[in-house]
């Protein structure tokens, strides 16, 4: 009978293993994750607009259902001039401005604002790629609006 005899083998392809396993890691840590994580190349045209805000204002007694000077707001905003746009509350009562159904831009990330628009107050958002986006004051559900953001031809 004849002893087992030791070899080197299984040691080597061990560490071959696990080199290629810290390789791997390394790859998908330094290259693959960041890569996948940044936001999408937008023209600096886009991120910069010519016109500082579109302004959308909610007016002065707003909040009452039927009121005259209540008039929803239906503006075409054009990237590259337009896209950046403002909602200012200039009404005694706090507002939102939520879609309605959840839109999240490439590059800005989720539209609406993040809580109520107290009087004086703002929201902003960046638009960076072309939708139609049906939007609504969540306490006042009768205040409703639409926004159209379309590629300018220029």
């Amino acid at each position: 009978m004849s002893s087992p005899t030791s070899s080197h083998a299984y040691g080597i392809g061990l560490i071959a293993l696990l080199v290629g396993l810290s390789a791997s890691v390394v790859f998908y840590t330094s290259f693959y994750l960041p890569e996948s994580l940044a936001k999408p190349s937008v023209s600096d045209h886009i991120l910069h607009p010519e016109e500082e805000f579109f302004l959308i204002e909610i007016v002065p007694g707003a909040v009452i259902d039927g009121n005259e000077n209540y008039v929803p707001n239906k503006p075409t905003v054009l990237l590259t001039f337009t896209n950046n746009v403002k909602w200012i509350n200039n009404d005694d009562t706090a507002h939102t401005v939520t879609p309605d159904h959840r839109y999240a831009d490439g590059y800005s990330g989720d539209f609406g604002s993040p809580g109520v628009i107290k009087p004086g107050d703002s929201y902003e958002f960046l638009f960076t790629e072309p939708t139609v986006l049906h939007y609504f004051c969540q306490p006042h559900p009768w205040m409703k609006g639409e926004i159209s953001v379309e590629k300018s031809r220029f």
